[in-house]
Parts: C-alpha cells; structure tokens; sequence
C-alpha cells in the first residue's frame, strides 16, 4: 500500500480577492472532503471572489473535480466567482478533458487570474 501525503490547504486575503494554495493529491475519500470543508468555510466568512492554485496537485480526481465544481456553483450563488490557477501537466489534462476549463476561468498563473476579476 502506498500512502501519499495529506492534503495541504493555506490561504491569504489581498485587496477582497482569497487566494487558495492546494498541496497534494485531490482525491475521492479526506482530500476531496477537506477541500470542500475548507471552502465552505471561506464562503460562509463572506469570500466572494476566489483564486485555487492546483499548480502544486499531481493528482485530481472526479471527486476532486466535483469540490471544485460545487465551490464555483456556491459562489456564484453568493454574486461571487470562482478562477483557477493551473499550468500545463496531467491536472491541466484532466480540466480539459472534463471540459472544467470552459465553466470556470483557468489561468496559467496567478496574476493572470488576478486581473481577470
């Protein structure tokens, strides 16, 4: 049995904008439930427009995906929006794939996403 690192969450707050740093790989079972938790929180305490940097995700699966669904579907919901920062390579594949990349605004880096909102 291989055992992978848990999920690491942090986040700051700069000029009303949340910025979501994800670490790890996102998946079905305690990832996939910590990141909608966490999110859910952020929503609760008001966050409106929210930045997740996946850059630093190897993995993601449909479980990962569907947290980040239901957190784009619940800010919009609250007049908020949802970017999300994510270059080249196997999670930027599976974005695509699911065709996430058209829903939500997927940017190669943070300032990109930034200046979209």
């Amino acid at each position: 049995m291989t055992l992978h690192p848990p999920l690491e969450i942090s986040s700051r707050t700069t000029n009303g904008i949340h910025y979501v740093d994800v670490q790890g790989r996102l998946t079905i079972g305690d990832p996939s439930e910590h990141l909608s938790a966490f999110m859910q929180k952020l929503v609760a305490e008001g966050a409106r427009k929210v930045i997740v940097n996946l850059n630093e995700i190897p993995q993601i699966d449909s479980s990962g995906i569907s947290a980040i669904v239901k957190l784009s579907i619940s800010l919009a919901r609250h007049g908020g929006g949802l970017h999300l920062v994510c270059g080249e390579g196997r999670v930027r594949d599976a974005l695509t794939v699911t065709r996430l990349v058209e829903a939500i605004p997927t940017y190669e880096n943070e300032s990109a996403a930034r200046a979209s909102f």
